[in-house]
């Protein structure tokens, strides 16, 4: 049994998500965990001076139950797998390739988590463009006026000179490019990961 570790992180409405679903649904034995699940309860997560909800910091994120998942999951994929209802293929063979795609925003921000990775993805998209994208989708609770650039880019642009400063060999992706472009490029990288593990003995 061999596992792989692909990590996507990038800016907000960069295309996480989407990207992260795409090699889910194109790799069998594959499965996400995603850092938005992991968000603590807003009543404990703290204001600024300008009664932003600090909601862009580790402090915001059950990241110890976060790590716990993919422990859980690297200790035994095809367990993990098979209590979540995912389909299983080729699980008896020793070539088999298990993948765990883990998303989010601070992914990289988190040297425990940083460490597990075989794989790193980051999507960038422009000032312009990520607030547009921001400002058509619905968040619960819903950002309040001047969210954007009071606190999520600062914030932004602060985590991602910290993630710089502590990890390395990220592959940075071009979110301007069309999605299936960006997918395409990164499902290849991924496919031939797995071709070279299960070429291992």
């Amino acid at each position: 049994m061999k596992t792989l570790v692909v990590g996507v992180g990038g800016v907000t409405n960069g295309g996480k998500s989407t990207l992260s679903q795409f090699l889910h649904q194109k790799i069998h034995n594959s499965c996400i965990i995603a850092q938005d699940s992991y968000f603590k309860d807003d009543s404990v997560v703290p204001a600024d001076s300008n009664g932003f909800k600090q909601y862009d910091t580790l402090d915001a994120l059950h990241m110890e139950k976060m790590i716990k998942e993919v422990y859980s999951w690297k200790n035994d994929p095809d367990v993990f797998l098979r209590e979540r209802g995912l389909i299983l293929k080729d699980s008896s063979v020793d070539s088999e390739v298990y993948i765990l795609i883990v998303e989010g925003f601070l992914i990289f921000n988190y040297s425990p988590l940083n460490e597990l990775f075989d794989m790193k993805y980051f999507l960038e998209i422009p000032y312009e463009v990520c607030k547009k994208r921001r400002s058509i989708r619905v968040y619960s609770p819903p950002d309040p006026p001047g969210y954007f650039d009071g606190y999520v880019w600062p914030m932004y642009l602060q985590n991602r000179k910290e993630m710089e400063r502590i990890t390395s060999e990220i592959v940075y992706l071009d979110g301007l490019k069309t999605k299936d472009e960006v997918l395409a490029a990164v499902y290849k990288d991924v496919c031939q990961e797995i071709d070279k593990l299960q070429g291992q003995s």
